[in-house]
């Protein structure tokens, strides 16, 4: 029986990690009413990707496992990265995007504008929403993701 840490082991970390960062930001949206912007729906599709891509390295062959952890690293890498711009942004460090204004497009008249506005939530990426210990949502996700990041790959390395 081979002993030590396996890709294995750093995929599952990454599944079960990001899955929990998920899980915690729809029960925020769902039980606490907490409407995400542009960017916090970014960093949910990264950490979409990294489950998808660290399940991979359950169904490759051990010596290509690596790749479906690897891929999921990167996931985590990405959210963390888009995390770090939404800092950024809300500590106004730099501009956001021009869709974190919560506009919902173009509208074909004044009328329809006004009609979009009265039932759009508009959720800015520069307002935190919510914070514990002084960071924000976006600070705890680039925080956690890079540390889930860096425990996959020493997860993963291999060990003899």
């Amino acid at each position: 029986m081979r002993r030590g840490r396996t890709y294995r082991q750093g995929a599952l970390l990454v599944i079960a990690g990001s899955a929990a960062l998920l899980g915690g930001a729809f029960a925020f949206q769902i039980f606490g009413g907490l409407a995400p912007c542009e960017l916090c729906v970014w960093q949910r599709w990264a950490h979409g990707g990294a489950i998808a891509s660290a399940m991979v390295a359950f169904v490759l062959p051990r010596r290509l496992g690596w790749i479906g952890l690897g891929l999921g690293v990167l996931g985590l890498v990405a959210s963390a990265g888009i995390a770090v711009f939404h800092v950024g942004v809300e500590q106004t460090w730099w501009q956001g995007l021009a869709s974190c204004g919560g506009s919902s497009g173009p509208a074909a008249s004044v009328a329809d504008l006004l009609a979009q506005l009265e039932v759009a939530p508009v959720v800015r990426c520069g307002d935190a929403a919510w914070s514990f210990l002084g960071l924000s949502m976006a600070a705890w996700n680039a925080l956690i993701s890079a540390a889930l990041a860096l425990a996959a790959v020493l997860f993963g390395r291999r060990q003899a």
